[in-house]
């Protein structure tokens, strides 16, 4: 379903990136794998991951080039864009998997745990997509295919930065979707859950044992998020844009917009009093929608 499609996957050294490159690959994609080849904490850089899933679809009998940039940099991102086109003379598709963490509490969050997520999840999206975005409107077709996290739907502690970071994904993308739909292009994010290194060490870090880290691999595995990345981009999803999904396992799903849950009006305007008289005990008879009173 991909046949003659130029794909570029950043994160394609490992987790979900690499399963969707390889996937990508399989089903007839020309794949640039980006990846530094960061830590699980954005520290240092390597290129034998992004060039190891790049040797795998080649043994395949696939087509693949690595690229070891970061998508924090807007030249760098600019020129995984241009490689694809240089080397496959188009681009048809845009898949942001890369990123890592930088967790912390907030009442411990630094400026530059805040700062290096914002970096390279909200602006490494808005690089890709800016670097891709000349190409899609002249061909009048393309794919931004943005990954989010259940983190900026719900929050999740400790990440502060990062949750806060793919939220502003979400905006992006639906911003790009209603901006773009005149020249025929399409953005969509996806909420993954699955076992990658980021996950297992936030899992270990919480006393998860070998026999439990095994179990939530099997199950929910990075690959059981590459297909729905790889049909984002085919040629059947050309009308579906502006959507938040999750894949988990075996589980596909899509999100509606956030709506009220309830309204009240009040004549002549609200008070202070009439909010803890009215509005409070509404909000309380809804419980579990707020997440002030979870305990962690």
């Amino acid at each position: 379903m991909l046949q003659g499609k130029a794909i570029v996957v950043t994160g394609g050294g490992r987790g979900i990136g690499r399963e969707t490159a390889l996937y990508c690959a399989a089903k007839g994609a020309s794949v640039i794998v980006a990846d530094p080849g960061v830590a699980a904490d954005g520290s240092g850089e390597d290129a034998a991951p992004a060039q190891a899933t790049v040797d795998a679809i080649l043994a395949a009998g696939g087509t693949a080039h690595a690229n070891f940039g970061s998508v924090a940099d807007p030249a760098e991102a600019n020129a995984m864009i241009d490689q694809a086109v240089g080397e496959f003379g188009r681009i048809d598709g845009v898949v942001n998997a890369g990123g890592y963490l930088r967790d912390g509490w907030w009442h411990k969050m630094s400026r530059s745990q805040w700062d290096e997520m914002i970096d390279v999840h909200l602006n490494g999206s808005f690089n890709m997509c800016k670097a891709a975005t000349p190409y899609f409107r002249e061909q009048e077709s393309g794919s931004f295919v943005l990954f989010t996290s259940p983190s900026a739907i719900i929050g999740n502690p400790a990440q502060s930065n990062y949750s806060a970071a793919k939220h502003g994904v979400i905006g992006l993308m639906q911003s790009i979707a209603l901006d773009m739909a005149r020249s025929k292009v399409r953005a969509n994010a996806i909420a993954p859950t699955a076992m990658t290194r980021l996950v297992e060490g936030a899992m270990r870090a919480n006393g998860a044992d070998d026999a439990y880290v095994a179990q939530v691999a099997k199950s929910m595995g990075a690959d059981r998020i590459a297909p729905l990345a790889a049909w984002l981009v085919s040629d059947d999803a050309a009308d579906i844009s502006g959507y938040i999904m999750g894949a988990r396992g075996e589980e596909v799903s899509f999100f509606d917009l956030p709506r009220p849950v309830a309204r009240l009006t009040q004549e002549g305007g609200w008070s202070i009093e009439a909010l803890a008289e009215r509005f409070g005990p509404v909000i309380r008879e809804h419980g579990g929608i707020g997440l002030g009173k979870q305990e962690v």
